[in-house]
Parts: structure tokens; sequence; C-alpha cells
């Protein structure tokens, strides 16, 4: 069972600041964790939303509508992700809760999402 742990953005990291020394240390020793129990399958942080397009679709049919960064509310925003193959709900969250705070300052929220996968979406 694929899950992705997104790590939601904060006024910090939509300032594009770099984590802490301790922040990087710990994520690291997390990381390195995940691959060596073999649930790790991807683990990325992403620029900013200055440095992002929105593409809208509000008319169906028609070109979507092109925003740039930067955009509002940082707490809908994703400032990273790691992507977990796990046998179970509770063996994702298990390790969800092992991470540390991924924004430091108790700036930190990580959302758990299933990922779905193609048996699902053809099953009737």
């Amino acid at each position: 069972m694929l899950f992705m742990m997104i790590v939601k953005a904060s006024k910090n990291s939509e300032a594009g600041n770099l984590p802490s020394s301790e922040l990087i240390e710990a994520m690291t020793k997390y990381n390195e964790e995940l691959v060596k129990a073999g649930v790790r399958v991807a683990a990325k942080g992403l620029h900013p939303s200055s440095n992002g397009i929105r593409l809208s679709y509000p008319k169906p049919g028609e070109k979507p509508v092109v925003t740039e960064g930067p955009f509002t509310e940082s707490k809908e925003l994703i400032a990273g992700f790691i992507l977990i193959d796990v046998k179970s709900r509770e063996e994702a969250f298990e390790w969800a809760m092992r991470m540390p705070d991924p924004q430091g300052n108790g700036e930190g929220q990580v959302e758990l999402r299933q990922v779905f996968e193609a048996p699902e979406l053809t099953e009737e």
C-alpha cells in the first residue's frame, strides 16, 4: 500500500528559509530508517510557492487559467513529501508518528494520505 506523508508549508518554508542543521540531521536519520526498513519510495522537499505556477480549470473544455506564485494561505501549500510502501494503514501511521517536526519550531504539519493504485481505479 502506498501512502504519501505530505509536509505542509509554513511561513518559514514559504520565505525560503532552510531548516536548522539539527532538523536536517533529524530528518536525515529518519529517512535513513525508512530506507533501511525498505519502505521509502521517494522523498523530496519543494521550493517555495513563489517559484510555482498554478493551473486552474474553472470552465470544462477551455484552456486553464494560469497563476504565478507566490500563493496565499501557506497552511494549504505543500513544502515536501515522503512516499512510502507499507503493508497497512496502521504501519503508515506508525511511520508518520516517528517523523520529527518537519518545519521545526512547532510549525510542522504532516498529512497522511493513501495513494490510489491501478487496480483500485479499474474496479467496478
